[in-house]
This record gives C-alpha cells, sequence and structure tokens, in this order.
C-alpha cells in the first residue's frame, strides 16, 4: 500500500529524516515516535509530498513524484495540528471543503447530493452533527480536532496521516478518536499513519512502530516487540518502562481515593 526506499527529506537543502524505509500494509496502523525534533513531521510531511525527498515513495506500487498533486491527495489525506482560526465557517461548510476533489470538474462546484450526504455522516460519526451549522471560530479546541477529522475523512482517503491528533482532546475524546481509527483502518484499504507523543495511546492505536532518534530510524517493527524492548530508554534517555508504570500507579491509587470519595459522600 505505501512503501518508502532510503527516503531522505527536510528544508532548505538540509536533510532532517535519513534512509527511512518502511512498508505499511492495508489494514495496518504505523504510529512514528520520538523525541522533539527528531523528524516525525518532516517525515509526515515528505510522504504526503508537502516537501521534497529523496529516494522513493511509492502508493499502491506508483512513485509519488510521477503522480499529479491530486492524484496523492485521492490516496492520501492529511490531519494536521490545528493552528489559530482566521476565518468564520461554519462546521458544515469546513467538513464540506473536504469533498473537493470528488466536485472537480463539476459546475461552478457545486456540492452533490452524496457530496452532502458523506459530509453529514462524517459529522455524525465525529459526533458533530447536532451542531453542524456552529460557527467554528466559537469552538472548544477538542471540538475543532474533530472537525478536522471529520475533513479528513469526507475526502475517502486511504491513508490517514495524522500529526498529534489528540492535542486538546480530553481523556475520553482521546480514547474514542484511537478507537474511531482502529475501526476505521478495519475497513478494507486503509490504514493510519500517525506522529504520536503519548505514548499509550500510540502503543493502543498502532500494530506496528517506527522510532526515530536524531532523524534516524532507530527501530522499526512490532509495537509489543519494540515497547517490551529497553531501546526507547536510549532514545528518550530515561527510564519509560518505569515513568509509565509509576504514572499507572498514580493514577490508580487516584481513581482508588476517588472511588471512597464517592462513597462515603454517598453514605
Amino acid at each position: 500500500m505505501l512503501t518508502l526506499q532510503n527516503v531522505n527529506a527536510g528544508y532548505n537543502g538540509i536533510d532532517v529524516v535519513y534512509n527511512i524505509s518502511l512498508n505499511v500494509k492495508e489494514g495496518e496502523n504505523l504510529c512514528i515516535i520520538g523525541p522533539n525534533g527528531c523528524g516525525k513531521t518532516t517525515l509526515i510531511k515528505a510522504i504526503s509530498g508537502i516537501i521534497p525527498h529523496d529516494g522513493i515513495i511509492k502508493i499502491d506500487g506508483i512513485d509519488i513524484n510521477n503522480m499529479k498533486r491530486e492524484q496523492v491527495a485521492e490516496k492520501i489525506a492529511v490531519m494536521a495540528q490545528i493552528s489559530t482560526v482566521y476565518f468564520s465557517y461554519s462546521i458544515y461548510e469546513t467538513v464540506l471543503l473536504g469533498r473537493y476533489l470528488h466536485m472537480k470538474g463539476r459546475t461552478f462546484k457545486e456540492p452533490s447530493l452524496k457530496d452532502k450526504e458523506y459530509t453529514d455522516k462524517c459529522l455524525k460519526a465525529v459526533g458533530l452533527y447536532n451542531i453542524k451549522y456552529k460557527q467554528i471560530n466559537t469552538l472548544s479546541g477538542g471540538q475543532l480536532q474533530r472537525v478536522y477529522l471529520a475533513r479528513t475523512l469526507v475526502q475517502e482517503p486511504r491513508i490517514i496521516l495524522l500529526d498529534e491528533p489528540t492535542n486538546h482532546l480530553d481523556l475520553k475524546h482521546q480514547t474514542e478518536l484511537i478507537d474511531f481509527l482502529r475501526d476505521w483502518s478495519k475497513c478494507k484499504g486503509h490504514s493510519v499513519i500517525g506522529v504520536m507523543h503519548d505514548l499509550n495511546l500510540a502503543i493502543k492505536l498502532s500494530d506496528n512502530m517506527l522510532v526515530l532518534d536524531n532523524g534516524n530510524m532507530a527501530a522499526y517493527g512490532n509495537t509489543n516487540k519494540i515497547i517490551s524492548s529497553n531501546l526507547l530508554n536510549d532514545v528518550y534517555d530515561m527510564n519509560v518502562t518505569e515513568y509509565m508504570i509509576d504514572s499507572l500507579r498514580q493514577w490508580e491509587a487516584y481513581d482508588s481515593y476517588y472511588n471512597k470519595s464517592k462513597l462515603r459522600k454517598v453514605n
């Protein structure tokens, strides 16, 4: 489905990621992890064709350098980190923008009944249908994140590229988003590739992991094998396992205290 062979990419002629090779199959989810500045977002930009690269990137066996921009967009949709909103569209209008490729060649690019129905379907999937006419500059960060997810889905891509998709989301919506993406990727012909900082969410989403360190591949393979190794300790320069276990213990202690407090109030 997606193949990278010896890919280098960066900015202004200076590479940030080096010699990246991987293969993502249909139905497979890949998470890209690593410290800040290691090249995760740069790699996502190279895969989507936003920045140039050396080496080979193929989608369904076709080199993206031999594809037109709209052909790449028909295969891949990018959900980037949200930024300040400088315009005031409704949720519905913003999501409908993702149908642009499907409206190509139509007079004045008027949305068809299918465009409108599919937009509503995606809004329902992310729980925004009931407020679809609300202006996006009035939304919370979590709501806005779900708007951009719906706009990504409405494009009908085969591959979704995510750059920190759970930013601005509370715990409930983080979990719902990851569950939704896992279900979506199991549909025929779909895959998700995500840049993640939260290792717990990365484990929950991914089948395989790519670990970057200073732009290089520190590891690539099965998520469980990578997490169970000591490699992440070296990459993050800390005891990752101990940190995750300690966080879990703190959460369990808080959860236990919270439940006992609730019980005392009831009694």
